[in-house]
């Protein structure tokens, strides 16, 4: 076990590289430059502007540059907010990121497999119809759509909750369920498909033919082989509560890291793009990661040499 992690974070320095070296890429071949919008500023004042952060060197020496504080761990200083490095604002706002994937993810699972359960073990009926709508809205409805409808529904017409900022946890209960809606519609799919196709197996058949109690085929045998394909997807879909935060933190004004990266790709700001996008590449290998190291424990034909 030990050296299958220590391989999946050795191929993750490359998968960081390309990562890096794309955006950078991107960042330069995208016509204009991070001081062009400053139409008043004097010729002379941004030639000594772009001098300033090396933007008068040619590209793969400012590609060099680059990759030389990425090894030594600096993201560099931020175009827009000047006075301050990525790795500081990183610092700052990515606490906030995480603290709304976390409730986002856990809103999202719990939701999603206990509606996926019920519709499973109970198809065809009227809880299964729910579910499947439920699911189907869901999937469908764009979550800037749904944070609309719940701040116009419980901040502007009921006044339950408020409907903006990051500065305590009512605060934190209508962005995280925007956030999570569609996840959990989409689990909650998924689970009910497995759990349909595994009830319905020969073993199954056979637990209840020796009269195993119904609850304990279901916790034991049902539920655990029907969760492999949910676990599946919670490695891109925990990358997803992080990355997908853009929107939902900029309609709630949330001072986390897509806040921040929408700002930044507006004023073309390399280095928090950069920055952002690379720890963000950093959140999807680890959790792949985390996702394999699981299937070991949840089926042990699973090995790792």
């Amino acid at each position: 076990m030990i050296i299958f992690i220590l391989k999946r974070l050795l191929w993750g320095v490359p998968v960081l590289l390309t990562v890096a070296t794309l955006t950078f890429a991107i960042m330069h071949v995208v016509p204009g430059g991070p001081f062009d919008r400053e139409k008043r500023l004097p010729p002379e004042i941004k030639a000594n502007v772009e001098a300033k952060y090396h933007l008068d060197k040619p590209i793969y020496k400012q590609y060099l540059l680059y990759l030389n504080n990425l090894m030594k761990g600096n993201l560099g200083p931020s175009y827009k907010y000047i006075g301050r490095d990525v790795n500081e604002i990183i610092k700052d706002t990515f606490p906030v990121s995480i603290q709304l994937g976390v409730f986002s993810l856990l809103i999202s699972v719990v939701t999603g497999i206990c509606s996926g359960i019920i519709a499973g073990i109970n198809s065809d009926t009227v809880w299964d119809r729910l579910t499947i709508l439920f699911a189907t809205i869901g999937i469908s409805l764009p979550n800037f759509i749904l944070a609309a409808l719940l701040i116009l529904s419980f901040s502007h017409f009921y006044k339950i909750l408020p409907p903006a900022l990051w500065e305590g946890w009512r605060h934190m209960i209508l962005p995280s369920i925007t956030l999570g809606f569609a996840p959990a519609a989409y689990i909650a799919r998924l689970t009910r498909s497995s759990i349909i196709d595994v009830i319905n197996r020969d073993y199954i058949r056979t637990a209840r033919a020796k009269g195993l109690r119904y609850r304990n085929i279901i916790f034991k045998h049902v539920l655990k082989n029907s969760i492999m394909p949910v676990v599946t997807i919670m490695g891109p879909l925990t990358a997803t509560f992080v990355t997908g935060s853009f929107v939902v933190e900029y309609i709630f004004s949330i001072p986390g890291m897509g806040r921040f990266f929408i700002t930044a790709v507006t004023n073309r700001d390399y280095p928090m793009i950069m920055g952002v996008t690379l720890i963000y590449t950093l959140i999807i290998v680890l959790t792949n990661m985390v996702v394999d190291i699981v299937y070991a424990f949840l089926d042990p034909r699973i090995k790792y040499e």
